[in-house]
């Protein structure tokens, strides 16, 4: 990402356009969504990720959105190749997070769309188009809404890791030690689920959880939850405390206290 600071003037379309790429990205999705005649691929040769037509016909909506309304701007997608840019800013864009739980049917999966500059994230959303959940931060502001409510994002004040309940998407983490690393920090908690993909970051910014711990991202994996946790009071780093937009490991907190815990644990300290 080249650098570039985004002008006061310029907050209000960026906004507006990464809610235009949700909602091209949701129209796109959602008539795919629980079809049983689904065609998934799989990308990897030695295990199982999957791309649909779902995945790819969003990515193409999403781009189509920022070519009419901020065509200098650079593109880093999961599904196309990356676009360059001149403003200094880079959208970094998933069609759908979470696709291995689109293809099983559950509504835990989401579109991400965050807006980055050399210093990092500016601004993040996370939607999920089935529900109608949205959840959107930077610039000052962080908000949800759905179905039934709307309202200002915001972490918890957890203190401590025996009150915390923690998150990540897949039980063996990653390597082996990043495996042990995860359970030091696993053993001290209240709470454990699985599961949720980018889902786990939003609940995190609205409150209902304290950590997700995560490895083996990409950059459009982790960038959106980043922008809207930080904006929700949280805070976000790689397992050594630097940042983590640049994907890897992840380990998101509700707050500082509880994140100088996980990541004591997580350290081996």
């Amino acid at each position: 990402m080249t650098g570039g600071a985004v002008a006061a003037r310029d907050i209000s379309h960026i906004v507006d356009t990464a809610h235009a790429m949700a909602d091209a990205a949701g129209a796109a999705i959602l008539p795919h969504f629980r079809q049983r005649a689904l065609d998934v691929e799989n990308k990897d040769g030695t295990g199982f990720d999957p791309v649909t037509a779902a995945d790819r016909a969003a990515e193409a909506a999403m781009r189509q959105v920022l070519a009419e309304r901020r065509p200098d701007d650079a593109i880093l997608g999961e599904e196309e190749a990356a676009t360059p840019g001149t403003s200094g800013l880079t959208w970094v864009i998933d069609p759908i997070d979470g696709t291995r739980g689109f293809v099983s049917g559950t509504p835990t999966w989401g579109v991400l769309v965050a807006l980055s500059d050399a210093a990092g994230v500016r601004f993040g959303l996370i939607d999920q188009p089935y529900v109608g959940e949205r959840f959107w931060g930077g610039f000052g502001s962080a908000r949800w809404r759905g179905p039934r409510d709307a309202g200002a994002l915001g972490t918890r004040a957890t203190g401590s890791l025996s009150e915390a309940t923690l998150m990540t998407t897949f039980p063996e983490v990653g390597s082996a030690d990043e495996r042990a690393a995860f359970e030091r920090v696993a053993g001290g908690v209240r709470l454990v689920r699985y599961g949720l993909d980018c889902y786990a970051y939003a609940l995190l910014a609205l409150g209902q959880i304290d950590l997700v711990i995560e490895a083996g991202l990409n950059p459009y994996d982790i960038q959106a939850p980043i922008g809207v946790i930080e904006a929700a009071g949280g805070v976000v780093t790689d397992w050594d405390g630097a940042p983590a937009h640049r994907g890897g490991r992840a380990l998101a907190a509700a707050n500082p206290t509880l994140h100088a815990a996980a990541l004591e644990r997580l350290r081996g300290v």
